[in-house]
């Protein structure tokens, strides 16, 4: 069971990371696109140089003042650093690197509920500059899509009540539920990313760079049976129909059930700050009986919907986003991604495999680390402040110098190699 989750949530992350290379890639070609994003940065780095001696206030995002715009040349370089990180992530692996930014925000000082509405900002801003009315949107069910985002709204109202109302209550407890969440999913991805890389290993193979399994479990989803069977044999109105180019006649299934899943999403969404893509394609998918196909374009509206909709009316309007950190995150995801998708054709997939294994582990360890000391500020377990502080450092420490491992042997690759890459060109 755990591993058919992982290979679900797999294949959702590769889908993910083909639309964020896309998006990326549409806003690079677009010298309009790229003079407007350079418009917006330059009032940054202007007011930077002029605050080069201010300092970063002890606890960024206090109950009484969020500073969102407040910032420093130090913090906006870490974001573009970590940007260039989980580009490069997902470039390479072809799986989404986008999980490892609100443990690293979090990592370098962020509060967890200003990491989460700055990360969910970012994604809709990317989203919105390179995402063009595509072809693919062609394939989207429009019954599915309204549907699910009427669920996927609701969600996220129920999400950033629950992250608010925990951060009002003890903004330690907002940061360890975040952490807490971050614990489970990561170990999950990572501990069976790394089993896959071992195995491969030990069988000799190259190893696919970009999923590997996963892409099985993608294209198998189409014929799941069992449960989508069931859910689409329950005639509770509306009944929604769709895949009627893939199946004679088409599919239908009840609304209900599709909001359902929407509201899911919507909820870990706008709760861990991560779009909610990884989610909706095996739901769709194995929960709901829908195509590959018809679910990519859906995801695409529904990435689109969920991050917008969560970051601006859950935490921006409540001052619990730090534009600063998105707009660097933007900028340097935008480089990372394009370098890294370039260097899988000049390295081993068995390689990216485990890095890609690794960084992800990093990010549990790193959050696994930070909760004892989060326990112990919320008197639930006993330790010493300077025990958890050795933890914490461990764990912030060990991450960052992985995930810069990786990236530096990822550009070096690239760098050693971009005269062949040209000529490839």
């Amino acid at each position: 069971m755990a591993r058919k989750i992982y290979q679900a949530l797999m294949a959702a992350s590769i889908a993910h990371a083909k639309w964020d290379l896309e998006v990326s890639a549409n806003i690079i070609r677009n010298r309009k696109k790229l003079l407007f994003l350079l418009m917006l940065l330059i009032p940054i780095l202007l007011v930077s140089l002029a605050q080069a001696g201010d300092v970063m206030p002890e606890i960024l995002g206090g109950k009484k003042a969020y500073s969102p715009a407040f910032y420093t040349p130090s913090i906006f370089a870490v974001s573009i650093l970590i940007g260039l990180c989980a580009g490069l992530i997902t470039g390479c692996i072809g799986a989404g690197g986008g999980f490892i930014i609100t443990p690293a925000l979090m990592s370098a000082g962020i509060k967890g509920i200003l990491a989460v509405g700055t990360d969910l900002f970012h994604i809709f801003a990317k989203a919105m500059m390179g995402t063009a009315v595509h072809k693919k949107l062609g394939n989207v069910s429009v019954g599915l899509a309204v549907a699910f985002l009427v669920g996927s709204g609701l969600g996220v109202l129920g999400g950033g009540v629950i992250n608010r109302a925990l951060y009002e209550t003890n903004p330690v407890l907002s940061d360890t539920f975040i952490s807490l969440l971050y614990v489970v999913m990561l170990g999950l991805l990572g501990i069976y990313a790394m089993v896959d890389f071992i195995r491969l290993r030990k069988r000799g193979g190259d190893g696919d760079a970009h999923g590997g399994d996963a892409h099985g479990a993608q294209a198998g989803g189409d014929e799941s049976k069992g449960l989508p069977d069931r859910l689409q044999a329950a005639k509770i109105p509306p009944m929604i129909s769709f895949d009627h180019d893939l199946v004679p006649g088409g599919k239908s299934i009840s609304g209900v059930f599709v909001a359902i899943c929407g509201a899911v999403v919507g909820f870990v969404a706008a709760i861990m700050g991560v779009g909610g893509g990884f989610l909706t394609f095996p739901m769709f998918v194995y929960i709901l009986g829908v195509s590959s196909f018809t679910t990519v374009g859906t995801d695409i509206l529904q990435i689109i919907f969920t991050a917008g909709f969560a970051s601006i009316t859950q935490y921006a309007i409540y001052g619990f986003i730090f534009y600063t950190l998105a707009m660097g995150m933007l900028l340097g995801s935008l480089l990372g991604i394009q370098v890294g998708a370039l260097t899988t054709k000049v390295v081993k997939g068995i390689y990216i495999r485990g890095f890609y294994a690794t960084a992800i582990l990093a990010g549990f360890f790193n959050r696994l680390f930070a909760l004892p000391g989060k326990l112990a500020e919320l008197k639930i377990i006993s330790l010493s402040p300077r025990f958890a502080g050795i933890l914490d450092d461990i764990g912030a420490w060990s991450f960052f110098i992985v995930v810069a491992i990786f990236a530096i042997w990822v550009i070096s690759k690239f760098i050693a190699n971009i005269r062949k890459l040209r000529e490839e060109a």
